[in-house]
């Protein structure tokens, strides 16, 4: 077994089928799960549509979000993440949980954007708080014709930033605050 970095603490999947399940998170510059609070209220406003849903987890990171959307009833999650150490960890997760709904891709959000022609229900964009993709990967999944019609986008940003420039096809359905995170629910439409 190779070790992969130091631990920073613990995940754990709050609800659905793998609900209670801790898994380790990685120390990890720049990665940080979604608080259990945030993903409880995220969760609540997507529980109506993730039965079978295609979900995309962008910058996957600790996998909090895709996780809890394949332990939640999603069809498909594609766990997308850049470092090789998180993507390990992932992986492991996945087999861990016998998670066969979630394949990890390691690679760049917009390099997998450009490769996979597939279309998403959900997608989560929650990009390390030092880059600024936000805007770039919102116009990439309309450019890519990545987005199922009504498709939902989870946005999570640092409260100090002002709301990312996103498309205009992009309708605000939530947004809550918690603590230093701002993070909303948009609808794709085609309007």
């Amino acid at each position: 077994m190779v070790k992969l970095s130091k631990a920073l603490g613990q995940l754990r999947i709050i609800a659905g089928s793998w609900r209670g399940r801790k898994l380790a998170v990685l120390d990890l510059e720049g990665l940080r799960p979604t608080p259990d609070r945030v993903r409880e209220t995220v969760f609540n406003w997507l529980q109506p549509h993730l039965g079978q849903s295609r979900c995309l987890d962008l910058f996957a990171g600790t996998g909090a979000l895709g996780l809890e959307a394949a332990s939640r009833g999603a069809g498909h999650v594609s766990l997308v993440e850049l470092n090789s150490k998180a993507a390990m960890q992932l992986r492991t997760h996945c087999q861990t949980l016998s998670a066969e709904q979630c394949e990890v891709h390691l690679q760049a959000a917009t390099d997998f954007l450009n490769q996979h022609q597939q279309q998403y229900d959900i997608v989560f964009i929650d990009p390390p708080y030092q880059s600024d993709y936000w805007s770039e990967v919102a116009e990439q999944l309309i450019a890519t014709g990545s987005l199922a019609d009504d498709a939902l986008i989870y946005l999570e940003y640092p409260r100090q930033l002002d709301k990312p420039l996103l498309p205009a096809q992009w309708q605000l359905i939530k947004e809550k605050k918690a603590g230093a995170v701002n993070y909303c629910l948009f609808r794709n439409t085609t309007e």
